[in-house]
């Protein structure tokens, strides 16, 4: 397949949007892809300030540090990947992709993938916007070509949770979380891809299905 480069996927998390925030979420994963590129935290989508477009959000490379942050990366070799189901058949209709390369990360589509499953293809082709990755410390950049507004760099872990206050009420030495509890992700960062991605190119009704994958270099 001349032009395209093949991938296989290792991990996955899934939501739905209707017309508010939807997320996922799921930190410290099992020790093969903890502390990986293709460890993902969090995907997010959500209806944009413009209410024409939303926002998709994928996190990876959770519980960095602030020292940490300075030298974490997107690994050239993994494809982070959301999937866009339009018709309600929990199979994706589009995809929109994201790859750096040189210290950019390049956005594809939204667009129909030649496959569908674990396996995906980049059509470069396709290729929407591309961005210069924000370094950690460093004001954000963005970028905007075809509609698409994208962003790739280090955030603060936007996802609130008392895990120690859950561990007590797992080992039944607690009975309920606390008002308020203890944000356990505080002071930690992500890596993270933001779109802002036309509907119109997104297609649907009123309600899309979205995962997020995160894929390696065969």
């Amino acid at each position: 397949m001349k032009g395209k480069k093949l991938f296989f996927s290792v991990l996955a998390l899934a939501s739905a949007v209707t017309g508010g925030l939807i997320y996922a979420a799921d930190h410290v994963d099992s020790p093969a892809v903890t502390g990986s590129s293709t460890d993902i935290t969090d995907v997010y989508a959500f209806r944009a300030q413009n209410p024409d477009n939303l926002v998709f959000v994928g996190n990876t490379q959770g519980l960095l540090s602030p020292m940490a942050s300075t030298t974490a990366k997107f690994d050239e070799n993994t494809l982070i990947e959301f999937n866009i189901d339009n018709n309600g058949d929990a199979v994706e209709d589009l995809v929109i992709q994201a790859i750096p390369r040189n210290g950019k990360m390049k956005i594809f589509g939204p667009y129909t993938p030649a496959n569908t499953g674990t396996r995906s293809t980049i059509a470069n082709d396709k290729l929407s916007v591309e961005v210069d990755i924000t370094k950690y410390g460093e004001s954000a950049k963005t970028a905007s070509n075809k509609g698409i507004t994208a962003f790739a760099g280090p955030r603060d872990d936007p996802f609130f949770f008392d895990l120690d206050q859950f561990k007590k009420i797992l080992a039944g030495t607690a009975t309920s979380f606390n008002n308020p509890g203890t944000d356990f992700f505080k002071g930690t960062n992500v890596m993270s891809i933001i779109l802002e991605v036309p509907k119109s190119m997104v297609g649907g009704t009123d309600k899309i299905n979205v995962w997020l994958e995160t894929k390696k270099k065969m």
